[in-house]
């Protein structure tokens, strides 16, 4: 059993997923940055994002975002990854994510 930073996080099944927490955590910029950066880049590697935060900060907001729902980790070898679960959040909401992209900086 993995102990420590590697331990398995887990994740909400997308029936769980409330409207009020995915709102509540694309209320903010750096978390809507990075649900960006995954539509544009694809997974990528919670080190790879380049914001101007401190990692600690970082990690709060990877988080935030995988307990409401709207990404996924998983581990690959040495690195934890993220993926957006767009079209599970999609079916579930249809729409929500890229009006919220679309209507905010």
């Amino acid at each position: 059993m993995p102990i420590g930073r590697w331990a398995s996080v887990s994740h909400p099944e997308i029936a769980e997923v409330e409207l009020d927490d995915v709102l509540r955590a694309l209320a903010d910029p750096t978390r809507r940055t990075i649900v960006r950066m995954l539509i544009a880049d694809g997974d990528r590697a919670c080190g790879t994002f380049g914001l101007p935060v401190a990692a600690s900060t970082l990690s709060h907001h990877f988080r935030a975002l995988r307990r409401a729902g709207i990404i996924r980790q998983y581990d690959d070898g040495r690195q934890r990854m993220n993926t957006l679960r767009l079209d599970e959040l999609d079916t579930r909401f249809p729409g929500l994510v890229s009006t919220v992209l679309a209507t905010s900086t």
